[in-house]
């Protein structure tokens, strides 16, 4: 056997596109810690390349070697690779260390030139689905990174009637590095009888380069079929989890579940909008309602040049409104006087639309504002001149301003609308009012209803604030409020179009400075010291909370054994934070190696701020940590698992300048496994399988724009996992600690829902980022006694905040699934 050991675990054109070749694996040598490296074309003729090494705990731990011999990965880099093919027929990769030399890669260039031309053209067929008499096929591609030309044929070769319609994906952009302008997703919709025909291809093409993707009328048509679709959910694929399922929840929980997966959960946005439209019946019994207070509520919206069937369309959505007690306020900014014939002309008779000609534009905040001086009702609501409520957008708002919580402000889901206003896509279903949330995105937007005199406290809208100045409002008016209220229903339709931020959010960029500007001023209103930048996903901020003095924070940590989690752990700790007043309380728990002993002692005499204490009882995480904090010196208590690594080295700071805010209780972290995938992005109450609470956008790419850039935002939140959960020790004294009937499971989510009780506010802090090997320490639930404890402490959690599990997790939205973890449309 030689002196080294190696794999190639992925060798490719990069990805984002850029003419490079990548070779990553690892390797490792007795001989040497980074054996030298040789690229060639042709025999003895040398290519440049670049090589960086990085850490593989993986491999280390699989070769078992020592503590040091971690950087073993390697990524090897080879620029202008499209000028090499032409003069070399090879590539050949070798590594030697003082004593052998090996081959660890070899391609014919020929195979990677055919491979460049095929990776002009990324694409992906995210899915196929079925609405009454149409097909909708919905994905993205890209050629060299910007759009790519689609046609559509049928089995004879000729170009078939469809509808092609762009659409923005961030998720793809981020992912290739793509600018944020291209609009790379696209929605192609053709009728079923093409089907009959027999095959429909997908051409992706360019000159230099093509490629398409088949469906097959055959599987398509049986899929849709009734039959199809019981197989799909009953066939062989399925029995193992079928069976699995049964056995745990028996045979009625099965049959109810087939009959959700029954429901048409593939035909896309469009089709679930239809379904969930509000009835002819309803629409008439709304308008017989008389609430105790009816309040005039006056909608004022700025028009400048507005298409006249765009203007139309949203005055007919008023006029139309099931609720009679109503203000339109047009303020005209316009240089003609088309609007002004045609509002005078078809409306005279309506004598609630007050309409007013300004002398000059002055642009989005002045012309606003000239159309608040014309509104006379005790709330105003906002609108676009080019968009469209829903028909009873205004009962649903008068609605909840009748219910208990008397609010001083409403907002409601939205979502966009095509041009010629068939087509519904893209809804934004939000949650409850989230503060934190609204310090990184203006998320509540659409529609938003204030009361008047909050207006006149905070003042006009701010033409400093042009391109944001909603948001700016917004800010200043949530401030001011006592009671916010969401309404969980789309009634507004947000039409995109290439000149606004809704299709393209590059076309106004200074609409994101001005909106980072927004949030920076609301910091400075409400005193708290804040840092404001932007982030890579337009309109999303990142603040920074400016740490106030410096607090002792005590770092508990449970441990049994698995020293090299630990030893990863705390230099990770050690090592990478910027933040120095910290204490480390190692609570041991029953290990049986000596070497976790020695461990400990030699830790101990290294690291004075380090202490370890022994729970001699029986394994309960929760008991385990109040056994801890008995201990602890710090104002701050931060929670942690033996088994994370830190990534970010302020990620202490990140966590403690949310933590010291009155209103916060808890702050938790955004943790990833080891292959850059999310395992913590929050906890969302009644999600999973157990019905009791789990883990949102589980299993993401780490990079990846999440649904509402949720994954992205620093937010409030249900509950975090204790992996890494910041608390203030006086909090957790208050509430008791952990509930030490949680032996293993819920603790941490039970312990957050008490907090909240408390009225604090619980921080999803998304900067603050480390890996988590999950279960490496304590193992997975893979017993029958483990099995048994784990469903009698998630029946435990579901008894104990039944209320909240009826409800619905307030930082959720019910139009979001709770069977699965990715915010796809609930369609129970």
């Amino acid at each position: 056997m030689g002196t080294m050991r190696w794999c190639i675990d992925k060798a490719d054109l990069n990805h984002s596109g850029k003419d490079r070749f990548e070779i990553k694996g690892w390797i490792w040598s007795k001989k040497s810690k980074k054996p030298e490296v040789q690229v060639y074309g042709n025999k003895n003729q040398e290519i440049p390349y670049k090589i960086t090494w990085v850490k593989r705990p993986d491999v280390q731990k699989y070769l078992k070697l020592k503590e040091d011999e971690t950087e073993l990965g390697f990524s090897i880099s080879i620029n202008g690779v499209s000028g090499l093919w032409d003069s070399c027929t090879q590539l050949e990769v070798f590594f030697s260390d003082s004593v052998e030399r090996v081959q660890v890669y070899k391609k014919e260039f020929s195979e990677i030139k055919q491979n460049y031309i095929k990776s002009l053209i990324k694409y992906s067929i995210d899915g196929v689905s079925f609405a009454e008499d149409m097909v909708l096929v919905r994905g993205w591609a890209l050629y060299k990174n910007g759009i790519c030309p689609i046609y559509v044929r049928d089995r004879e070769g000729q170009e078939m009637e469809c509808v092609l319609e762009q659409e923005m994906r961030p998720d793809v952009n981020a992912i290739f590095s793509v600018s944020s302008e291209v609009k790379c997703g696209f929605s192609l919709k053709f009728h079923k009888k093409y089907l009959e025909r027999g095959n429909i291809t997908v051409f992706f093409k360019e000159p230099d380069s093509k490629a398409n993707y088949v469906l097959s009328a055959r599987k398509l048509n049986f899929e849709n079929s009734r039959f199809g679709k019981y197989y799909q959910q009953l066939g062989p694929r399925m029995m193992k989890r079928n069976l699995q399922f049964i056995r745990t929840h028996g045979m009625g929980e099965f049959k109810k579940q087939l009959d959700i997966n029954m429901n048409p959960s593939n035909q896309g946005y469009g089709y679930w909008a239809k379904l969930h439209k509000v009835k002819k019946g309803e629409l008439r019994r709304e308008r017989q309602e008389k609430f105790p207070f009816e309040p005039l509520i006056s909608i004022v919206i700025p028009l400048y040049k507005t298409p006249l069937n765009y203007l139309e369309e949203l005055l007919q959505s008023v006029v139309g409104q099931t609720y009679e007690n109503w203000q339109l306020c047009l303020a005209d900014g316009s240089p003609d006087h088309a609007v002004e014939e045609y509002v005078k002309r078809k409306y005279k008779k309506e004598s609630r639309i007050i309409y007013e000609r300004l002398k000059k534009n002055g642009g989005i905040s002045e012309n606003t504002n000239e159309g608040l001086k014309l509104a006379k009702g005790e709330y105003i609501m906002l609108s676009d001149h080019d968009d469209v409520l829903e028909v009873n957008a205004l009962y649903e708002i008068v609605k909840a301003l009748n219910s208990e919580s008397k609010p001083q402000i409403v907002y409601t889901d939205e979502d966009k609308v095509t041009m010629d206003g068939k087509e519904y896509f893209d809804p934004h279903f939000k949650p409850d009012f989230n503060w934190d949330l609204l310090r990184s995105n203006n998320y509540i937007c659409h529609i938003f209803v204030v009361d008047k005199k909050i207006v006149d406290e905070i003042g006009e809208f701010r033409k400093e604030y042009d391109g944001a100045q909603d948001f700016d409002f917004i800010l200043r008016c949530c401030e001011k409020a006592d009671s916010i209220y969401h309404i969980p229903k789309v009634l507004y339709h947000w039409r995109s179009h290439p000149n606004s931020t809704a299709g393209n959010p590059a076309s106004k960029m200074y609409a994101y400075e001005n909106g980072k500007r927004a949030v920076q001023a609301h910091y400075e209103r409400i005193g708290q010291p804040a840092e404001v930048t932007m982030t890579p996903f337009w309109g999303r901020y990142r603040s920074r909370l400016l740490v106030q003095g410096m607090p002792m924070v005590s770092i508990v940590i449970p441990n049994k054994d698995h020293i090299d989690d630990l030893d990863r752990c705390l230099k990770s700790i050690y090592e990478k934070s910027t933040y120095q007043n910290f204490e480390v309380i190692l609570v041991e728990n029953n290990s049986t190696q000596q070497e976790t002993f020695d461990y400990y002692a030699q830790a101990e005499q290294t690291r004075e701020n380090l202490r370890v204490l022994y729970w001699k009882d029986r394994f309960n995480y929760a008991a385990i940590n109040n056994f801890g904090v008995k201990q602890a010196k710090g104002e701050y208590l931060l929670f942690l698992n033996n088994d994370v690594e830190v990534i970010t080295p302020d990620w202490i700071e990140e966590m403690l300048g949310y933590c010291q805010r009155k209103d916060v209780g808890i702050a938790g972290a955004k943790l990833y496994y080891p292959n850059d995938t999310v395992q913590h992005a929050g906890v969302v109450i009644g999600m999973g399988a157990d019905h009791a609470a789990g883990h949102v956008f589980y299993g993401v790419e780490r990079k990846r724009f999440t649904y509402g850039g949720r994954a992205n935002s620093t937010q409030d939140i249900s509950a975090v996992t204790a992996a890494c959960m910041m608390v203030k020790k006086s909090v957790h004294e208050e509430i008791g600690g952990f509930d030490e009937k949680f032996e293993v499971a819920f603790n941490d989510v039970d312990y957050c829902l008490r907090v909240r009780e408390l009225g604090l506010l619980v921080v999803f802090q998304a900067f603050a980022e480390l890996y988590h090997y999950e279960s490496q320490s304590r193992g997975l639930e893979d017993t029958k006694e483990k099995k048994v404890r784990f469903q009698k402490e998630a029946e435990l959690f579901r008894t104990r905040w039944k209320e909240i599990l009826e409800k619905g997790d307030p930082y959720y939205n019910p139009n979001l699934t709770l069977r699965h973890s990715d915010c796809s449309l609930n369609w129970d």
